[in-house]
């Protein structure tokens, strides 16, 4: 028995790492090569952001991998009636199903884990190396293109001598603090320190605030506008799918908390204009609170689907043993699109489904598993036929 197991884990395992490999690969050079067009990256940030995109790939490429695996090796067993022969011999089939089980379940785990990692320390280690080569991207569309366009600011330019920018026309997006501005000037430079800023050196500048002609300041000479390029109040920093799993139930809390002010406050406010006259207008803008409770229906349901996500690999070696093992086709590529095939039309649009609708608070999150709940299905009633076989 240890030799069949032993067997059969060496199978799996050789075929789930070269393809794991070749397909990881694969992912990660078409997410440079799209970041690197989208954002006009140099290889020195390209080879910065290449480890930060492989916890992402991986827990792409995982699931689909120890599918294939899977359906290679017990596929072929049962094409040359290997597991005929162990139940002729008295073996049980589960002799010959744990090692793939066992495999599937290991690498949920891992899955998990990734999901965790790539969301959070993947997404922010790209973001982080973005900001700290706004500089070089920023040059580099501007000679290729005369214009860079990014969330903080929109620069278009008559031409690139060297460092300085010609002619510059500059929109400074809103912040909490500043409103929009539109900035002009004669030349201008831009450099980037180590606190993630965008310093803007402009020569003989005219400063317009928000489209107003009375807020116009013009400052011949030489001046610098400051540009923070920190993203941590933004709202992609606090969306629940870029946040670690340790930190979300702080934020679930204290988002809590902030609906719950605001309808003490609405309560005190209902019960003071009954007994006094008071002006709307007086009041502090109300919280939204519609967008907090979605904010929390996305929290609760974030933790589920990253496990939902993780444990796919497990529900689908679930599947794809038995169905390989019923085909008997020595062609694996042929077993292995035979068991995506219920894959891709079942688990994904079941996922997606209850996702968007525990997302919107119309299904508890743990709807998120309805998809593997339903491969599971599916699963035992192959299994029951390979019991039989």
């Amino acid at each position: 028995m240890r030799i069949i197991t032993r067997y059969i884990l060496w199978e799996i395992l050789k075929i789930f790492f070269l393809a794991l490999g070749a397909l990881t690969l694969l992912i990660v050079l078409v997410g440079v090569v799209q970041q690197a067009l989208r954002e006009g990256l140099g290889p020195g940030p390209i080879a910065r952001i290449i480890p930060y995109m492989i916890p992402d790939a991986l827990r792409f490429s995982i699931p689909g991998t120890i599918l294939f695996a899977s359906c290679s090796v017990y596929g072929r067993l049962a094409s040359g009636n290997e597991l005929a022969a162990l139940k002729a011999a008295g073996v049980s089939p589960l002799a010959a199903l744990w090692p793939g089980y066992a495999i599937a379940l290991v690498l949920s785990i891992a899955c998990v884990w990734l999901n965790d990692i790539g969301v959070s320390w993947g997404s922010q280690g790209v973001r982080r190396v973005l900001v700290q080569s706004f500089e070089e991207i920023a040059y580099g569309m501007l000679r290729t293109h005369k214009s860079f366009s990014s969330d903080k600011l929109s620069i278009l330019v008559r031409e690139v001598d060297g460092r300085r920018l010609m002619r510059p026309q500059i929109v400074a997006a809103a912040t909490p603090t500043s409103p929009q501005l539109l900035i002009s000037a004669a030349e201008a430079e831009l450099h980037s320190d180590e606190n993630h800023q965008l310093i803007i050196s402009l020569i003989d500048s005219r400063i317009e605030s928000d489209g107003s002609r009375q807020g116009v300041f013009e400052h011949p000479g030489r001046m610098d506008h400051v540009v923070s390029l920190s993203d941590e109040l933004s709202i992609e920093h606090r969306s629940p799918s870029k946040i670690s799993s340790a930190r979300i139930p702080q934020v679930l809390r204290e988002e809590r908390q902030i609906v719950q002010v605001q309808e003490e406050a609405d309560l005190a406010w209902s019960a003071f204009s009954q007994v006094a006259t008071l002006d709307a207008a007086q009041r502090s803008p109300p919280i939204d609170i519609s967008y907090i409770n979605s904010q929390i229906n996305r929290l609760r349901t974030e933790p589920w689907r990253r496990w939902a996500n993780g444990f796919s690999c497990l529900f689908f070696v679930l599947l794809g043993v038995p169905l390989a093992i019923k085909q008997r086709n020595p062609d694996f590529v042929t077993s292995f699109f035979m068991a995506f095939l219920p894959v891709l039309l079942v688990f994904y649009p079941l996922l997606a489904f209850a996702v968007d609708r525990a997302k919107d608070g119309a299904l508890p999150p743990q709807a998120v598993w309805i998809g593997n709940v339903a491969l599971l299905l599916v699963s035992l009633y192959y299994l029951r036929m390979v019991w039989r076989y």
